[in-house]
């Protein structure tokens, strides 16, 4: 009996000694994939689980019919690149590496890699003329603005498109606060009515190829023709309007008669700056005069077709 158990006990000696150690046999474990083939979008969905990364498969970049997505053969990897060494075994104290594209964080990718993976797709119509765009050209990923992830992306969303471009528009975030202003932070309007992040032909990315008509869009009633054509209106609306927001009435850049009077001087009419002293009532003036001012009689100032001859009258 004896012998026996020294026979048990000596070959039990010598298999874990010929057994290899655990840094050797992760040595010899090949980089095969320990979540699944990184190809396949369930095999990222085992760590990236969380619904703000999950609810991708709820929007257009999962569509297996459409061919770009290539969910079927690159899954998560044709946006974010190769992923076979993210999705590997890790030998001990050895660190993750990130997929070939990062869109957040600290181990983010260059802007121009990030964009190439959006660029490659999303090419015509709204994002024609990105290339050499005030946007590429400041050096922006697309994911500064938007979130490929969500089922409803923020910034195509009028309501909270605004809070996306006021972070790094300020300015207008301050104007869009002053008493007059386009509806922008009530939901009713997005900055993209007017303006094309992306790009455009026109100036400061304005939707349409001029100033005039990207404000005649919505303000059609003011683009005539007109018997009496007012010409600053013809020029541009920004000669007397500012779009972003004003404390006067109507985005008026500054309080007529004034305003007027940037043009019209009185050597040829009677429109002196109203005050107590050249007004009806003295010190105590009509208010309707002083606040309608050259309006009181020329009311219709961006043209009108008054048979009488009476410019910019009713």
């Amino acid at each position: 009996m004896q012998g026996r158990l020294f026979w048990y006990v000596l070959t039990a000696l010598c298999l874990v000694s010929l057994a290899p150690s655990p840094s050797a046999r992760a040595a010899d474990i090949p980089a095969r994939g320990i979540l699944g083939d990184a190809s396949a979008p369930q095999a990222c969905t085992k760590c990236h689980d969380e619904p703000a990364l999950s609810s991708i498969f709820h929007t257009a970049h999962m569509v297996k019919a459409d061919p770009r997505t290539r969910v079927e053969t690159e899954g998560c990897q044709n946006c974010h690149g190769d992923s076979s060494g993210h999705a590997a075994i890790m030998r001990p104290n050895q660190v993750r590496p990130a997929p070939g594209r990062v869109f957040k964080g600290p181990q983010a990718s260059p802007v121009d890699v990030q964009n190439e993976a959006c660029v490659s797709c999303h090419q015509g119509g709204p994002t024609m003329h990105w290339p050499g765009s005030a946007h590429a050209a400041s050096d922006i990923a697309c994911t500064s603005c938007h979130q490929s992830h969500a089922v409803r992306d923020p910034v195509l969303v009028k309501v909270s498109q605004p809070v996306i471009c006021f972070t790094c528009h300020a300015d207008r975030r301050a104007d869009a606060l002053k008493p007059s202003h386009h509806p922008v932070l009530e939901g009713r309007m997005a900055c993209s009515d007017c303006h094309n992040p992306h790009g455009t032909v026109g100036p400061s990315l304005l939707k349409a190829g001029t100033v005039n008509d990207t404000c005649l869009t919505c303000h059609d009633e003011k683009r005539g023709p007109f018997l009496w054509e007012h010409a600053p209106v013809q020029e541009q609306c920004t000669i007397c309007h500012t779009p972003h927001g004003s404390v006067q009435q109507t985005l008026l850049k500054q309080r007529v008669p004034y305003l007027c009077q940037d043009c019209h001087d009185s050597s040829q009419h009677n429109s002196q700056p109203f005050s107590g002293t050249n007004l009806p009532g003295s010190v105590l003036p009509s208010r309707q005069l002083v606040q309608r001012a050259c309006l009181n009689c020329h009311s219709e100032i961006h043209g009108s077709n008054h048979p009488g001859g009476v410019r910019f009258t009713r």
